[in-house]
């Protein structure tokens, strides 16, 4: 069964950096596109940043030039850096496929319990 497995968030104050970690197991990862979600209180779950299986990266405007997703295939790991964080990136963050980000297409159905930022003086 696909899983993914969140962790690295915490309590960060504004300007501070975090680095985020998912370990994705029972597919094949180094096939998959992959992406960053967050769904903030109240919001709607977004994608933040996505990577292509060949390594390209598409972030949204909200995130540009602060964050950075990468990607080890070799253990099926899949990593978010955040700098310069803000009290709006407070969310909690989730990984999953992400097809969208060179076609059409939707992430998978298996949600992790995802890893809560919060950005806060």
């Amino acid at each position: 069964q696909v899983q993914f497995v969140e962790s690295g968030g915490g309590l960060v104050q504004p300007g501070g950096s975090l680095r985020l970690s998912c370990a994705a197991s029972g597919m094949i990862f180094r096939f998959s596109h992959m992406g960053w979600y967050r769904q903030a209180p109240g919001k709607q779950r977004e994608l933040v940043a996505g990577i292509s299986r060949g390594g390209s990266t598409k972030y949204a405007d909200s995130v540009k030039g602060r964050f950075t997703i990468s990607r080890d295939n070799a253990k099926n790991m899949m990593y978010l850096q955040m700098n310069n964080l803000n009290p709006e990136d407070t969310a909690v963050y989730y990984c999953n496929t992400a097809p969208q980000v060179v076609a059409s297409g939707a992430p998978t159905e298996y949600w992790g319990q995802g890893t809560q930022v919060t950005v806060s003086a």
